[in-house]
């Protein structure tokens, strides 16, 4: 994983609704022109990192880069799941993201409640790969704290 940490900033756009709706884990989606930006060998799959939403503080991420086979995607997307609990959604708002980590590849599930355990896991995963100081560090980042990132 060549390119972590790997730092992405864009508007909050709407997605398909299904993180929420479907699944119980509400994400915050990147435009097409912001994952356009991804290097092109950078690998689809769950990653774990840090995530701030404008000039909020910053928390734990779980982000999904690819093509959610579960919903047979055509274009790739970045669904970022922020480990924490907002009070409303947050549309148009500037997301930053500072990806950290690899978890696992992308998979498909014969069900629904088998993707909603897996990522129950990778939360957890998530949860215990951002509390290693290497990672910890990463939260109080510059890009985080400068508005011109």
């Amino acid at each position: 994983m060549s390119h972590l940490p790997f730092f992405i900033k864009g508007e909050v756009v709407k997605g398909f609704g299904r993180g929420s709706k479907d699944l119980g884990c509400p994400t915050a989606n990147f435009s097409r022109e912001v994952i356009k930006c991804l290097p092109k060998d950078f690998k689809s799959g769950v990653y774990c990192g840090w995530a701030q939403v404008d000039s909020q503080p910053v928390y734990k991420m779980v982000v999904n880069i690819g093509w959610c086979p579960v919903y047979q995607n055509e274009d790739m997307s970045v669904e970022t799941h922020i480990m924490h609990e907002f009070e409303s959604d947050f549309y148009g708002s500037t997301l930053k993201i500072c990806i950290t980590e690899y978890l696992r590849p992308e998979m498909n599930f014969t069900s629904l409640d088998g993707l909603i355990k897996q990522i129950s896991v990778d939360i957890n995963n998530a949860h215990q790969k951002l509390a290693l100081p290497e990672f910890v560090k990463l939260k109080s980042h510059e890009f985080f704290s400068n508005d011109n990132n």
